[in-house]
């Protein structure tokens, strides 16, 4: 067997079990709220529509923004509820995309709703009248029964519409079957993406069959077909969740990474340690930016790696640049009075952005600084990574050059290069510990109004995990220990086209590399 395929076969009961867990869940919590609010707005035309108006405007929400808009409103919450009660709850992970899957399989289930029990023939509804039913009799003993089928084929699709968002859950912290995805996505494992579509896809078709019986069974009244759907179902999901039993330990710690092959490998170098030390680590990847670190503050995360130029523009919202040195002092001292999180040291390498240009391209245009890229920006087009765009270091180098570019374009970070590569960006905002640059050959414009901050890579530990004395000194050791040469190498090993590292291969040859230093 493929190697990749069996590392995806060996995750499959964790990422299965937690996406159907949270796929279920939403299900369930989005009937308890679809259903009366269908009754509701089937007997009362004046409810009606602005019911069915809002939810339809939920489903017009992008489901990634509504996973991650709940993660900063419940983080708020959970303060409140801290400062008020004395505790508070956890606002990364399953609760944020509980919501944001529930409120995403409330429309095709009321909509069905109320158009199942507005359907019902006008004289069975008078009959029923007629026999002295009351309003609640109607209801359970006609109008539901009659309606079940419609309603029935409302569930099949918030199923398939729950299930399939329900990968898009990773980036704020949920394991499910979109950690393949992302993962692969980003490391070019063509294997671990399909293998997560696929998944998925089986999944979503699976349970939709089952409750495709179901509806049948309703329809024909016939209570066998109904029985095996519910057992298929039953079945299915408590076989797919009985393996999160061996994985339901609160682990001792919580090591975080965020979306790109670099985050993956020092994770994986951390939680090493820290599993050497004894420890039992669970891994939060693929978060953005400020969801890792308002993760970390609030205590959701123990550890994980961050660049000084992110927390100093981002976190601190400053736009001056008073070099790596003093950047990174008053930044551990800002980031331990305002938050409480310790800034451990630095690893020993920058990961600045860089922009960077085939050297062809470079050559042609006789370009070598960001002064000559400003000056030829009308006619090329710029390639960034999913945030660069609209983060503060673009606006400070941006402000600083007066770049024009004829065109910008996002794309993920693999992706970047490839554009690069093919053409379509003449310029990208590389990463200047990434071993492609060296690998391709690329020239790293140079930036001589400094207008781009130092990006130390630093260990940021969170206010409680900064007093546990076996995560400090288990970590410790990494303080200054990474070259950027031995950083580069573990990044192209994860990279490179061919023969590919996973992460946490790439980690041991890292702690191998570290070790002979």
């Amino acid at each position: 067997m493929n190697p990749r395929l069996a590392d995806a076969f060996e995750l499959l009961p964790e990422y299965l079990g937690w996406h159907v867990l949270l796929s279920l869940s939403a299900l369930l919590l989005g009937l308890a709220i679809s259903l009366p609010l269908a009754v509701a707005a089937a007997r009362s035309p004046r409810l009606r529509w602005p019911t069915l108006a809002l939810a339809s405007l939920i489903q017009t929400i992008p489901s990634i923004a509504l996973l991650a808009l709940f993660y900063p409103l419940l983080l708020a919450l959970s303060a409140l509820s801290a400062g008020l009660t004395g505790h508070g709850f956890s606002a990364l992970g399953f609760l944020p995309s509980l919501l944001a899957l529930t409120l995403y399989s409330v429309l095709p289930i009321l909509r069905n709703g109320v158009a199942g029990i507005t359907g019902v023939d006008p004289a069975i509804s008078e009959a029923a009248d007629g026999v002295g039913m009351t309003p609640g009799q109607k209801l359970t003993q006609v109008e539901l029964p009659l309606a079940a089928p419609v309603i029935m084929a409302g569930v099949r699709t918030a199923a398939v519409w729950t299930i399939g968002a329900a990968t898009l859950s990773t980036p704020v912290g949920q394991t499910s079957l979109g950690n393949y995805i992302f993962a692969g996505l980003q490391t070019e494992n063509w294997v671990f993406v399909l293998f997560g579509c696929a998944a998925s896809a089986v999944l979503a078709l699976a349970a939709d069959q089952l409750l495709g019986l179901v509806e049948t069974g309703v329809r024909l009244r016939r209570r066998s077909l109904v029985a095996a759907g519910l057992v298929g179902l039953l079945a299915g999901s408590a076989a797919t969740l009985a393996p999160l039993a061996s994985f339901g330990g609160h682990a001792a710690y919580t090591v975080g990474a965020k979306n790109f092959s670099e985050q993956y490998i020092l994770a994986e170098l951390m939680a090493g340690r820290l599993e050497k030390a004894g420890a039992s680590v669970s891994r939060k990847e693929d978060l953005g930016s400020a969801v890792a670190y308002r993760a970390l503050a609030a205590g959701e995360l123990d550890v994980y790696v961050d660049y000084s130029g992110t927390l100093w523009t981002n976190v601190l919202g400053r736009t001056d640049n008073p070099g790596r040195k003093a950047v990174l002092d008053q930044l551990t001292a800002e980031l331990k009075r305002r938050d409480g999180v310790l800034v451990l040291g630095s690893l020993g390498f920058e990961n600045a952005y860089a922009f960077v240009m085939r050297p062809d391209r470079a050559q042609a245009l006789g370009v070598a600084s960001l002064a000559d890229l400003a000056r030829e920006a009308p006619r090329l087009k710029l390639g960034s990574d999913l945030e660069f765009l609209s983060r503060p270091e673009w606006k400070a180098v941006d402000g600083a050059y007066g770049f024009n570019f004829r065109s910008e374009r996002s794309y993920q970070p693999t992706f970047m290069y490839r554009a690069l590569a093919s053409g379509d960006a003449d310029v990208i905002s590389a990463f200047s510990s990434d071993g492609r640059i060296a690998a391709d050959k690329l020239v790293v414009l140079t930036d001589p109004k400094g207008a781009i901050p130092p990006y130390d890579a630093v260990i940021l530990l969170s206010p409680k995990a900064a007093k546990d004395h076996r995560l400090v000194e288990a970590l410790r050791p990494l303080v200054g220990a990474v070259p950027v040469e031995a950083m580069r190498s573990a990044n192209y090993s994860v990279d490179r086209d061919s023969g590919k590292s996973t992460p946490a291969e790439a980690a041991r040859a890292l702690e191998q590399a570290i070790a002979a230093n």
